[in-house]
């Protein structure tokens, strides 16, 4: 399964549940160790780091999104007409970026579906 193979993402990153690494991304989409460490926290269900995130923004790859939605796992954010959806599972969190020619709702139902799957198989 890829999430850009999808169509509804353009750019994705695979990162440790602990946020401490990187384990696969799309080519030019990296994530610094604060941000990694920020998005773990905040699916892990730290609201400190949740309540920051949507008083600053949530930065991803160096770009700052606004905080929509958080709660169960998950993370929807958007800079302009573009977004990222971010979904936990039980070892991995996955982060998938839309640009302006995609739909949001299709970009998270898309990174969803593939945590789900993930969670399925114990992963």
């Amino acid at each position: 399964m890829s999430l850009v193979g999808t169509g509804h993402i353009d750019k994705a990153a695979i990162l440790s549940i602990a946020g401490d690494s990187t384990w696969a991304s799309t080519a030019g989409f990296t994530l610094s160790a604060t941000e990694m460490k920020a998005i773990s926290d905040i699916v892990k269900g730290d609201q400190g780091a949740k309540d920051k995130a949507f008083a600053d923004g949530l930065y991803i790859a160096g770009d700052r999104f606004v905080m929509a939605r958080a709660d169960e796992g998950t993370i929807y954010a958007r800079k302009g007409r573009d977004g990222i959806a971010i979904a936990k599972t039980n070892q991995a969190i996955l982060v998938g970026h839309h640009n302006e020619n995609q739909q949001g709702g299709n970009a998270n139902q898309a990174v969803q579906k593939l945590a789900d799957y993930l969670v399925g198989v114990q992963y």
